[in-house]
């Protein structure tokens, strides 16, 4: 069989450029049947037929003087998110396929006070996520957290020389052998609900980076936000739903 790297034969099928064709499969935008491409640069045959999953645009939220806050849609990175929207900053960050509530800070002065109550861990943030197992009732876990960045991309674990890490979960429905959890945060370290589900032995539905199955898009959704007295939320994604069917 006669084949081609996976981004070329993209390029050529959808009209685009190979870069373009790559950044798809990177941001996990294109399959092959039911498959998520995995790899840009594998070969594949060359009368493969590809199918793209488009990205929902972000939807505001609030906005007022100070700050727009949005529904970030999965596989589109925050940054993207302040390039849609101009002279604005990131306040915190959403993983590249989780979905949910983001703040866009429009000022300095809102924008220094907003800080300082991250620092103080009063901001409140909730998120939904659902993992495979069944997990009977609620429980803390407190450990700290250390992250390592190469390139572009970060890796956490728990570790006892890590930065103070807190995540409360609770059981919000079980589903065949899956269960929705509810998630909430404080401290805020980076991919922190990912890393100690994980240390509880439990993993995030198509969170394949720590032990999750693979999956369309991993299932973690940010779901409230409370900031200064303003709470904003994100309605779960259909997908999410569909889970609890």
């Amino acid at each position: 069989m006669e084949k081609e790297k996976a981004y070329k034969l993209l390029a050529a099928q959808e009209n685009i450029s190979n870069k373009e064709a790559k950044s798809l499969i990177d941001r996990g935008l294109v399959y092959v049947g039911a498959k998520k491409l995995m790899i840009a640069r594998g070969n594949i045959g060359v009368k493969t037929v590809f199918k793209i999953q488009k990205i929902e645009k972000a939807k505001i939220i609030f906005e007022n003087d100070d700050l727009i806050v949005v529904d970030k849609p999965a596989f589109i990175n925050s940054d993207e998110i302040v390039r849609q929207f101009g002279k604005v900053k990131l306040l915190h960050r959403l993983d590249r396929e989780t979905s949910g509530v983001l703040m866009l800070v429009k000022n300095e002065e809102f924008q220094e006070k907003a800080i300082q109550e991250f620092k103080r861990d009063r901001v409140y943030k909730e998120y939904t996520a659902w993992v495979d197992g069944l997990v009977a009732e609620g429980f803390e876990i407190n450990k700290p957290i250390v992250t390592n960045k190469r390139g572009n991309k970060a890796y956490s674990k728990v570790d006892n020389f890590g930065k103070p890490a807190c995540t409360e979960v609770f059981v919000e429905a079980i589903s065949g052998k899956k269960s929705k959890l509810k998630c909430i945060i404080h401290n805020g370290r980076t991919h922190q609900i990912r890393v100690h589900l994980q240390s509880a032995g439990l993993h995030i539905i198509g969170d394949e980076q720590y032990g999750g199955r693979r999956y369309s898009r991993v299932m973690l959704h940010a779901r409230k936000v409370t900031l200064l007295g303003l709470t904003f939320e994100a309605k779960e994604p259909a997908l999410f739903k569909h889970f609890e069917a």
